[in-house]
């Protein structure tokens, strides 16, 4: 019995690093607007959770738009960028079968061992607007679960906008 239980343990670890590694990363765009024009951009709100939060968001998006050739301005910039998440918390229910009982194996009594695992996702949500018409045109998202270690959200904070940004500015159709 122990090594099942063993099993399942493992299993279940397995599993939650396998969630612990995905990240839903995605972005869309008024596909009617040239980017080309768009060198500067403002900070809108930024609006997360925690507030520790809105310097290290604020941080990655502006180095990701520096990397693309945008300046940073105080006020009036082609674009103003605004920035929110949302988190809630997921549950996972994860059943063990030690494989006996049933009619396959000629009845008998089988065990299940069901655990519960809690843990927080986030979503970043970043927003383009244009200066002069307020339109929105362009959002990025990225959806990951949170560690209890600040230092790996960091880290994973970094790669997402990174990834959000790989295709940033959006290319005019041919």
């Amino acid at each position: 019995m122990k090594v099942q239980k063993r099993f399942a343990l493992s299993l279940a670890g397995i599993l939650l690093t396998a969630v612990t590694a995905w990240a839903g990363i995605s972005t869309d765009y008024d596909h009617s607007v040239d980017f080309a024009p768009y060198k500067t951009y403002s900070w809108g709100k930024i609006q997360t959770t925690n507030g520790l939060w809105d310097a290290r968001v604020k941080d990655a998006v502006a180095s990701r738009l520096a990397a693309k050739g945008w300046t940073e301005v105080p006020a009036g910039g082609d674009v103003i960028v605004a920035a929110r998440d949302a988190i809630h918390n997921q549950h996972e229910l994860n059943t063990f079968y030690d494989g006996f009982g049933g009619r396959r194996w000629g009845g008998g009594m089988g065990m299940s061992t069901t655990t519960v695992d809690n843990y927080k996702v986030g979503t970043l949500i970043i927003e383009l607007f244009d200066g002069t018409s307020k339109n929105l045109i362009w959002r990025g998202w990225a959806s990951n679960t949170l560690s209890d270690n600040a230092d790996k959200n960091i880290k994973s904070l970094d790669k997402n906008v990174q990834k959000m940004f790989e295709q940033f500015p959006p290319q005019p159709k041919k």
